[in-house]
């Protein structure tokens, strides 16, 4: 693979830091042990993102060394950026000022907001409370990073700095070694100034919440719930206040914004005696007492080497279901990818089952026999992140299923793309249906099956026709257009939603999601409503014009719009990207889109178009699967060709490593299944394309003592063709394998070579799925 400069010398640091510090030999290292959690915080190094993104967020991966458990609550995060404002992570590598610790919420790798969140700050000598004024530089080569644990030294206060974390609360340990007086600062990170910190001295604690707000769909408005936190210090406070803006109030035990976005919070001081101070922190989105509840349950009794040990157990459990044997550099690509795609969607419920209700936030729920989750960036993670977790983590993906079904009993509809425990119509599609019909086709069933069905249903069948609730993002957007016509014309404008118009984009997706729909109506023994959705799934051939062979504009007259260019960077009519690359999102009847364009040499001569002449974007989603469609036209061999050419070039270990906004995961599951050798290009049906695998074997361990063995023999950066395969001894052709010959067990060996053998897996009939095939 291709491993940049910057990226050798932090590959050498990583290697001479193993060997040197035992017990961490390669032979001795554990998957957590491999990731590198700042991948992404840096500005993109790849090619693809200078070519083709415009936004300047668009250029970053907009990650975070994210310390906490999988899927945790809350994760911890220094900060170099003191917002909470859409598109501003908290963390950039680029920035030589740390900031604080912050308990944050952000969805990793995206650009959207941070809610709920406070930062805590130690200090020594002059109190300083404004967070570029507090600020203290530090050294990367001096931070110490791990799913785990971070640990940094603060230069200008001579402070070791360190946090480990469990699903909702976390410890930090503050070593200050100089003579001056020693403070922590804790601010509740309301831009709109509305947060409220309380000191009790007496007893050792700080409290307080920060309030959140939407954005999208209401923006600017409460969200009906806070972030509430509980601090505890294990030593004596010996001076304390709160501040608001510049003014510190010493001796001041409480303070509440007053909404005039003036920042605000509390001081505890310590002493001038070199010491350490541990400091417990409980969160939680329902109340004070719950955040006291989930630290009371989550740390009492404990130190921090034992959090710290635990915390890593738990990453090498979920790190560990997948198992590789290969080169050290893409061990460290794989895991560290394997590790972003398990921090969101983000356990919302406290250690008693309580959470704020969806899309309002009162009264509180009670999660009964299953964790709620919150914080889906659906339009990314429905293509590869959430199969990923579909796969590996079957029971946690069923409580997050039921977490959808209890949003839309709560709300009344469906969610589309829910966050901060809200209805947002950020993006267009409707993949709640895709995630659950494939956990349906996957054989996960511990969620209300039929009620999700109901809420499934009435999105995919009715538009929304209560202005007020629509505006809130209830309901698909153009959905009147789209039952009348089969697709969304150009007249057609959608002003309740993030992305205006984009009509072609949602006819197709809108398709795809009742081709999965289907899957779960038929299973369930809704045999009419099956129909009907197969025959809205063909919908996508509405969109895409003969004549060119690509997705094209379209007026309610069936006109195609007459200017068109397939590879203009964007389109009004297409979400984020060009109608060259928007055309192949028909992951249901890939065969019926190439029938369109004429079979499959012409269909094959688009795809390596798109790919010899650098139209291929990676950096962003709806490009994913496109490199796997070779596999359904009888040239296997350029999907590993082009799927290895995309891993080499597209992905680092260096910071600047990912080529676009990881997106809740999604960048990197794609990542994690190409290297393993597979993708799940249609979600909602039980295959997986196969690739061209980077280890010589991985180890799938799919629950119930059973693993399954994808095994590459000679594999190489050169050697990466399948020449000839068997499936448990026995010759295989497929070009995909079943989710059930994956949980079942097994051993798939793959005879690989250095050039392509343009017979294997060449005949159409060993392809995937297809509705029209």
């Amino acid at each position: 693979m291709h491993i940049s400069g910057s990226s050798k010398l932090l590959f050498c640091f990583l290697v001479c830091t193993a060997l040197a510090t035992p017990p961490y030999s390669f032979a001795q290292k554990t998957p957590a042990d491999y990731v590198e959690t700042r991948i992404g915080t840096a500005p993109s190094t790849t090619e693809s993102a200078r070519l083709h993104s415009e936004a300047g967020s668009e250029l970053k991966g907009q990650t975070m060394p994210a310390v906490g458990t999988p899927h945790g609550m809350t994760q911890w995060t220094p900060q170099t950026r003191a917002t909470e404002t859409k598109c501003i992570a908290p963390y950039y590598f680029n920035d030589t000022k740390f900031q604080g610790f912050r308990g944050t919420h952000w969805l990793n790798g995206s650009c959207v907001q941070d809610y709920g969140t406070l930062t805590v700050m130690p200090m020594s000598g002059e109190l300083k409370v404004n967070p570029e004024l507090r600020a203290s530089a530090f050294l990367h080569e001096k931070e110490k990073t791990s799913p785990d644990y971070y640990g940094v030294f603060l230069e200008d206060y001579k402070i070791n700095a360190e946090v480990t974390a469990t699903p909702r609360a976390a410890m930090m340990r503050f070593r200050f070694e100089g003579g001056d007086e020693n403070f922590i600062v804790i601010e509740p990170n309301s831009d709109e100034g509305e947060g409220f910190v309380e000191v009790f001295p007496e007893r050792g604690e700080v409290v307080g919440y920060n309030p959140v707000h939407r954005i999208y769909q209401g923006s600017g408005e409460h969200a009906g719930f806070s972030g509430y936190f509980v601090l505890k210090f294990d030593k004596k406070i010996t001076q304390f206040g709160v501040w608001k803006g510049d003014t510190i109030l010493p001796g001041g035990r409480d303070l509440t914004g007053k909404g005039q976005r003036e920042k605000l919070g509390a001081y505890v001081g310590f002493g001038v005696a070199g010491q350490i101070i541990n400091v417990s922190i409980g969160t939680s989105f329902t109340s004070l007492e719950g955040a006291r509840l989930n630290l009371e349950k989550e740390l009492t009794g404990k130190t921090f080497e034992s959090i710290q040990k635990n915390t890593k157990k738990l990453w090498n459990e979920a790190l560990g279901k997948v198992q590789v044997k290969g080169d050290e550099k893409d061990k460290i690509l794989f895991y560290s990818a394997l590790y972003r795609t398990k921090l969101s969607p983000r356990l919302f419920s406290d250690s008693d089952g309580k959470y704020p209700s969806f899309a309002g936030g009162t009264p509180l729920e009670k999660a009964d026999g299953f964790d709620y989750y919150c914080d889906y960036s659906m339009w990314d993670t429905f293509r590869a992140a959430m199969p990923l977790h579909h796969l590996l983590e079957p029971r946690q993906s069923g409580d997050m299923m039921q977490s959808l079904v209890k949003k839309a009993e709560q709300g009344g509809w469906m969610p589309i793309f829910p966050c901060w425990n809200q209805y947002t119509a950020a993006m267009v599609g409707d993949h709640s249906a895709s995630v659950i019909a494939d956990a349906y086709a996957k054989n996960i069933r511990n969620f209300d099956l039929n009620s999700a069905y109901t809420y499934l249903r009435k999105n995919a069948f009715e538009a929304n026709t209560n202005p007020k609730s629509y505006r809130e993002g209830k309901g698909r957007r153009g959905m009147e257009s789209y039952l009348k016509y089969g697709y969304i014309p150009l007249e057609d404008s959608v002003w309740q939603a993030f992305h205006k118009r984009e009509q072609v984009s949602r006819t197709l997706e809108y398709a795809y999601d009742d081709f999965a729909l289907s899957v779960l109506a038929k299973g369930l023994g809704h045999k009419e409503d099956a129909e009907i959705l197969q025959k809205h799934a063909l919908n996508y051939k509405n969109v895409i014009d003969p004549a060119t062979g690509y997705a094209r504009g379209r007026y309610a007259d069936g006109s195609w719009i007459k200017s068109f260019d397939p590879f203009v960077k964007r389109s009004p009519f297409i979400t984020e990207g060009s109608p060259a690359q928007y055309t192949w999102f028909v992951p249901q009847d890939i065969a019926g889109l190439s029938k369109i364009m004429g079979g499959y040499q012409p269909f094959t001569n688009k795809l390596d178009t798109l790919f010899e002449q650098g139209h291929y974007w990676h950096g962003n989603e709806p490009n994913h699967q496109i490199a796997y469609l070779y596999a359904y036209a009888g040239q296997p061999w350029k999907t590993q060709k082009w799927v290895r050419k995309i891993i080499s070039e597209e992905y680092d270990i260096g910071m600047g490593g990912l080529s676009g906004n990881e997106d809740g995961g999604q960048m990197s599951a794609w990542l994690a299944f190409s290297m393993i050798g597979m993708y799940p290009v249609a979600p909602g049906t039980p295959e997986y394309v196969l690739g061209s695998p980077v280890f010589p074997e991985v180890v799938l361990n799919t629950g119930k003592g059973k693993k399954f063995v994808i095994e590459a023999k000679n594999v190489s950066e050169q050697v990466l063709y399948i020449q000839s395969a068997t499936l448990n001894g026995k010759p295989f052709a497929r070009t995909y394998l079943t989710h059930d010959e994956l949980v079942n067990g097994g051993r798939l060996v793959l005879q690989m070579g250095s050039e392509p053998n343009t017979k294997w897996g060449a005949d159409v009939k060993n392809a995937p799925f297809s509705m029209s095939r």
